[in-house]
């Protein structure tokens, strides 16, 4: 059960990751196409904060709750 859990919670938080990602490579591909998004660095860097909470989380994970062999 606690790899299970782990490993949902890492899933999702890679699933976050990878969203944002996606994003920034939206605007770097046609950041004149993101109507909303005025700032483009802002909208990058707001981006990049999303990716950051989620890499702590991963990281904490990995810090604390290694994988048990």
């Amino acid at each position: 059960m606690r790899e299970k859990l782990l490993q949902a919670v890492k899933l999702h938080a890679e699933g976050h990751i990878a969203k944002h990602v996606a994003n920034i490579e939206v605007y770097l591909a046609n950041p004149t196409g993101i109507g909303e998004h005025s700032d483009i660095i802002e909208a990058i860097e707001i981006e990049l904060k999303g990716i950051g909470q989620y890499q702590e989380q991963l990281d904490i994970l990995d810090q604390y709750f290694p994988e048990k062999v």
